[in-house]
């Protein structure tokens, strides 16, 4: 248990001391010898540029009492002295990352400011120097908040949204990092204290949809019916808390009148877990009322995890409530984690493609010298990021109760041109790019080949040739 008279900052340093008690249902590697054979070289940037896609969905994507009908996927474009350059990719999540950004714009507004910020911080690199991308972010992510408080006009702009922003610039930092140190390898990538967090090699990884609020029952037993065995299901019903509690309690009925006598061989009683996503829309005794409802039908067993019920400024202690509660869009970064197990948050949910890899590590290393399980959650992302979340998903240590880690994924249920958007994957077809019965295959090829997320991809290497043409 966390010490209460110890500081955010001692919590984190002294985690090491606290034992971690993981399943035994997959093994971490041991001796590791995943560092460069010399000290990473100084890199000194010397162009940037960016652009972005935007890309519409099929339908929209509803959640936290909205929906988005399109993504905007932002690219930026690093260039060293030596003519070595890193191209990164974000997906940026406006309504996700702040909702009060996105009501007090149009939905092209709300992007238009997010893509800003991370020009803004491709600006600020210009001409500077770097050793490690982990400290590149230390330096940006307070002038990138302050810059984005200021555009925005809202003086509380969430951490997590300067994150998502920074995420095209976190990830052309790490692959240039990587062209410079003649990195090959993903866990060549993991700084040394960040390794133990990550050490874990899956055989496979869950596959997990994602269904916004409002979903019909049939969708989610066609998912069922396909091999998914645990799904993303959004509650937070538009409304306000009794009209909310009632749609998501009819709801919780008919998922689990659909799914109780289901089986999967991925738990360990065979019985096929519940996840939902409240998005923060939740207020404590709703919450409440929605677990005495689950316990009357006899459902609370079955949930594994409720992910982020409240908004990030409510205290309430949640480690009492019967059920494992998840912090998400709240846990911005390492400190805000820590102080969400203080508040008895008994799982992370992890986004190396919407608070950038840098700062996933950080929590990654965090949850697991606390012994608290993590899981990877998706921001619709395009499948390159899908698979830069895959490589995390694929290390953590197995989530409680099952087999293999844990992935979202909903790009292909939402995305009117995923098959194009595909395409330009450097590995497109590769079979873990594949969902077969309800998992990701992560074997060793999937290991030796990195996932394909340190291969350059024809179309953006394409678009910034355009540019400068």
């Amino acid at each position: 248990m966390v010490k209460k008279n110890m500081s955010r900052r001692d919590f984190i340093n002294s985690s090491s001391k606290i034992a971690v008690g993981l399943s035994a249902a997959a093994t971490p590697l041991s001796g590791l010898n995943c560092t460069p054979t010399k000290p990473p070289s100084m890199i000194k940037i010397s162009k940037v540029d960016s652009n972005f896609e935007r890309e519409p969905l099929i339908k929209p994507y509803r959640f936290k009492g909205s929906g988005i009908s399109e993504v905007w996927q932002s690219i930026a474009y690093i260039e060293s002295d030596t003519g070595k350059s890193g191209i990164g990719l974000g997906t940026q999540g406006v309504l996700w990352s702040d909702s009060k950004v996105f009501f007090a714009h149009s939905e092209n507004g709300g992007n238009a400011l997010m893509y800003a910020m991370s020009e803004r911080a491709l600006q600020l690199l210009q001409g500077t120097s770097f050793t490690s991308p982990m400290e590149v972010l230390d330096q940006l992510l307070p002038e990138v908040l302050d810059y984005g408080k200021k555009i925005t006009g809202n003086p509380d702009l969430r951490k997590t949204f300067a994150l998502n922003a920074l995420v095209p610039v976190d990830n052309a930092l790490w692959l240039l990092y990587a062209y410079h140190n003649n990195i090959t390898q993903f866990d060549d990538l993991i700084p040394e204290q960040y390794k133990p967090g990550l050490s874990y090699r899956h055989k496979k990884v869950a596959s997990i949809p994602s269904f916004s609020v409002g979903t019909s029952i049939e969708d989610i037993k066609k998912a069922a019916d396909q091999g998914h065995f645990i799904m993303k299901l959004k509650i937070g019903s538009p409304g306000n808390q009794q009209e909310m509690l009632e749609n998501d309690i009819e709801f919780l009925t008919q998922v689990h009148e659909l799914l109780k006598n289901r089986e999967t061989p991925h738990t360990e009683n065979g019985q096929i877990p519940y996840y939902f996503d409240a998005n923060g829309r939740y207020e404590t005794e709703s919450l409440k009322r929605f677990l005495d409802h689950a316990d009357k039908i006899k459902a609370l067993e079955r949930i594994s995890v409720i992910e982020e019920p409240f908004d990030e400024f409510n205290e309430t202690y949640v480690g009492d409530l019967g059920v494992r509660i998840a912090a998400d869009e709240s846990a911005h970064t390492d400190e805000d984690a820590a102080r969400r197990i203080e508040q008895g948050y008994g799982s992370i949910a992890v986004k190396a493609i919407a608070k950038t890899l840098s700062m996933t590590m950080r929590i990654t290393q965090l949850a697991h010298e606390q012994g608290v399980p993590c899981f990877c959650a998706d921001l619709t992302v395009n499948p390159i990021l899908v698979d830069w979340n895959k490589s995390v998903a694929a290390r953590l240590a197995p989530f409680p109760e099952m087999d293999l880690g844990l992935q979202e994924t909903n790009g292909h249920q939402f995305y009117r041109n995923w098959d194009t958007m595909m395409s330009y994957h450097p590995m497109a077809g590769a079979e873990w790019t594949k969902t077969i019965d309800g998992v990701y295959p992560t074997g060793p090829q999937f290991y030796q080949q990195s996932a394909g997320i340190l291969k350059p991809s024809e179309h953006y290497v394409e678009l910034f040739q355009r540019i400068r043409r």
